[in-house]
């Protein structure tokens, strides 16, 4: 195996070894603590322009396997302790090293996974570059910054999916980088589903007539998107409307709120979230850079926090018909401590619980 670098943008080096495709990839760099779930990790296309490292030390056991992927492959680079290049699984179609090879994906290993998620931690986010060569100047690596996010992984074109069982309820699907399993959850209910791309307008919506709106995660900046966010603001009270993740930060800054970035994210599926009117604590499954400020948004009412760092995980907006969660309600791979929000959801457009 070659050897070859990671390069942070304050100059530390790690050494390792490369696997997957050839090159080199620049990108913000960032941890994942899920002990499985590499594959959804990988497709998962709110991962867009950030090189991903797995803290969990092996990572492929299982394999790779088609009908668990969760999106398009955005991310920039990968990087992990050990790859598994015998992976063991009834379900399994190749290894890590070929779907990298075939998404022409950058591949890290061998280096100390640890040391890097410690110096993260404590420093906060930084721009990296996987190289053959340490660069002399690394003000490029500095001034690296992801851009038109949403654009990159949205649909290009609305389309329609029909649920299995009879149609209860009609959803439009706004696509920032939608993971399939929100498909999956929506029309095992009985919805059927209209996905549009992030830059349909509000009244290309509402002419649809819905019964619900749903926002999906995506990547970026959340105050990047402004169009987004006048869209929403058309929206909000026409519609009930559920956003998760980075749908949940554009619905608070619609209704006028603000959203921070933190230090070094919430990237896992182990993540405590607590009810704000309840006693209950869930473990959760999330992938995010940035986090909505509860106090700045005008309507809405806390109804989660993460029980780490206090951060708010959830809003309700009881005067608009509209809620949101920052955790991923769909799982997969993760926790299905929550999937009981997406019957929330259809009860908002007059159903019933999901037997």
């Amino acid at each position: 195996m070659k050897k070859a670098y990671l390069v942070l943008g304050d100059g530390t080096v790690f050494e390792g070894e490369r696997f997957g495709a050839e090159g080199e990839t620049l990108g913000e760099l960032v941890f994942t603590t899920g002990m499985c779930g590499y594959i959804e990790t990988l497709t998962d296309p709110s991962y867009y322009g950030q090189i991903v490292m797995q803290t969990f030390p092996l990572i492929g056991n299982y394999g790779i396997i088609e009908d668990d992927f969760e999106g398009e492959c955005c991310i920039k680079g990968y990087i992990v302790r050990e790859w598994c290049d015998t992976p063991s699984n009834f379900r399994s179609q190749y290894d890590v090293d070929q779907f990298l090879k075939m998404k022409n994906i950058v591949g890290l290993c061998g280096i100390d996974t640890r040391s890097v998620t410690r110096l993260i931690r404590e420093h906060g986010v930084m721009n990296a570059i996987i190289c053959d060569q340490v660069p002399e100047d690394l003000s490029f690596v500095r001034d690296y910054s992801i851009r038109n996010a949403v654009e990159s992984v949205t649909t290009e074109k609305a389309y329609v999916l029909q649920p299995k069982e009879p149609k209860k309820f009609s959803v439009t699907l706004v696509d920032y980088g939608a993971k399939r399993n929100i498909v999956r959850e929506l029309l095992q209910r009985g919805c059927e589903i209209t996905v549009v791309p992030a830059t349909t307008t509000a009244e290309e919506i509402l002419a649809g007539n819905p019964d619900g709106i749903m926002l999906s995660n995506g990547p970026g900046d959340p105050a990047e998107n402004t169009f987004q966010i006048e869209q929403l603001r058309k929206l909000l009270g026409k519609k009930p409307i559920f956003g998760i993740c980075l749908g949940h930060q554009l619905l608070g800054l619609a209704d006028g709120g603000q959203t921070v970035k933190l230090k070094y994210g919430h990237r896992g599926v182990n993540q405590p979230v607590k009810e704000v009117n309840g006693t209950r604590t869930y473990i959760t499954s999330q992938n995010h850079g940035y986090a909505l400020v509860a106090d700045s948004v005008q309507h809405g009412v806390a109804s989660y926090v993460n029980a780490n760092d206090g951060t708010n995980e959830g809003m309700d907006y009881p005067d608009l018909n509209a809620f949101s969660v920052q955790f991923h309600p769909e799982v997969c791979a993760g926790p299905k401590d929550t999937e009981f929000i997406f019957d929330k959801f259809i009860k908002k457009m007059g159903g019933q619980d999901h037997a």
